[in-house]
Parts: structure tokens; C-alpha cells; sequence
């Protein structure tokens, strides 16, 4: 056990395919939990992140090691803790009320980053201890917060919408009742997309469902759970 972790520490063809992998297998972990949840961002995301995180963090210790270029091997990896920011900023949605949404994606995404950062210059435990903690933080404090704040106290819709064009419309005309979170079209309809509406229990109920399924550009309407 020694040896491997000997081999596995220093920079070699083994440690290479370990430390790909093992980006691999954390970042599909916590995407898996994630895409469950139908987020944005799911499994596929959150391993070429990590993945490329990796990658990255390894091109400058190959640079430094086996090409004998002089400087920082880490400085290409550290471009990615700010340069991970642009798929964030695309799960964030805040809507006329002040609600927003998807900060836990975004975190998420960054922070699977910094551990295929890890992963990648051979920080194998802190990598490790911190996929665990982000699981907890993701899936145990996730259920504690729900209960806090009580499940029964929002109802939620799902809605396709037969057009992305068409998705500020259907913002701008549900934004006082509730929500609004896009999620990946259950259809599988080019061009839809599958949003999910929030709204208090007291603003629930047939008629708000009928007025959902008649609007044009919904075309499909039902209640779900997330």
C-alpha cells in the first residue's frame, strides 16, 4: 500500500489515469445528486468540471516536471477558481420577487473545481474530505432546511414551455404568483423547456393549474414535486 501511494503521490502515467478518474468519480457523485433534483447543471456538468479542473491543474506540473519550464505549475490551475464563475452564473435565476435560485448549483460547480484541482496536483485526502463534506452539505443540510421551513408550505408546478423565446413570457406573467426555476425538458421536445413553478399553498389549488394549462405557450401544465 505504500508503494502505490508512493507511485500515486509523484507525477507519473499511473497517477495521471488515478487522479483523471478520481476527478471523474467525485465530481459524477455530487452531479448525480444534483441532476436528480433536475438542476441545470447534472452529471455530464459536474464531470467535465471537476475533470477539466484536473487536466488543467496537471498541464502546469507537466509543463514544470517533464518540459522543465521555469515558474508557478499552478498558476494555469488557478485561472479555474475564476474562470469556473461563467457556468454559475448561468444556473442563478432571480425573478421579480427577490427569489433566487441555483446559488447551491453554482457553489457546487466551484467548488467541485477546486477539488479537481486537487485531485490534480495529488491533494488526494483534501479531495476526498471535501467531496464528503460537500455531500452533507448538499444532501443532509438540504432535508433540514426543508423541514425548517416546512414542505407543506409550497406547491409546485412543472410547465414546458413549446419555445426558449417564449420563457420571459411566461416570467413576466407568473412572477407575482411564485418561483420560477428552469429545469431540463421532461419531453425531450427540441427547442422546449421545463421550467418549475413555486407558489404558497394558498395560491394553489385547480384554478391556478387551469390557468397554467391554457396558457399559449405552456404546453404541458402539472403538479409535481422536486
Amino acid at each position: 500500500m505504500g508503494v502505490i501511494l508512493e507511485l500515486l503521490a509523484r507525477f507519473n502515467g499511473l497517477s495521471v489515469c488515478f487522479r483523471l478518474l478520481l476527478a471523474a468519480v467525485l465530481g459524477g457523485c455530487i452531479g448525480a445528486e444534483r441532476g436528480r433534483h433536475g438542476r441545470p447543471a447534472g452529471l455530464r456538468t459536474y464531470i467535465l468540471v471537476s475533470v477539466g479542473a484536473c487536466i488543467t491543474t496537471m498541464i502546469g506540473l507537466y509543463g514544470v516536471e517533464r518540459l522543465g519550464f521555469s515558474g508557478d505549475p499552478l498558476r494555469i490551475g488557478a485561472q479555474v477558481v475564476s474562470g469556473i464563475g461563467f457556468l454559475g452564473v448561468g444556473t442563478i435565476i432571480s425573478d421579480r420577487n427577490a427569489n433566487i435560485t441555483g446559488l447551491t448549483t453554482a457553489a457546487g460547480l466551484w467548488t467541485t473545481a477546486c477539488v479537481g484541482l486537487a485531485v490534480g496536483i495529488g491533494f488526494y485526502l483534501g479531495a476526498i474530505l471535501a467531496f464528503l463534506i460537500m455531500l452533507v452539505a448538499i444532501m443532509v443540510l438540504s432535508r433540514l432546511e426543508k423541514a425548517r421551513k416546512g414542505s407543506a408550505a409550497t406547491v409546485s408546478y412543472y410547465l414546458e414551455v413549446d419555445a426558449v423565446q417564449r420563457v420571459n413570457t411566461v416570467h413576466s406573467e407568473l412572477a407575482d404568483i411564485g418561483s420560477l426555476q428552469i429545469v431540463p425538458a421532461k419531453s425531450g421536445i427540441p427547442g422546449h423547456v421545463g421550467l418549475v413553478l413555486s407558489v404558497e399553498t394558498e395560491q394553489s389549488g385547480d384554478a391556478l393549474l387551469r390557468k397554467l394549462q391554457e396558457m399559449d405557450c405552456v404546453a404541458v401544465a402539472i403538479p409535481t414535486t422536486l
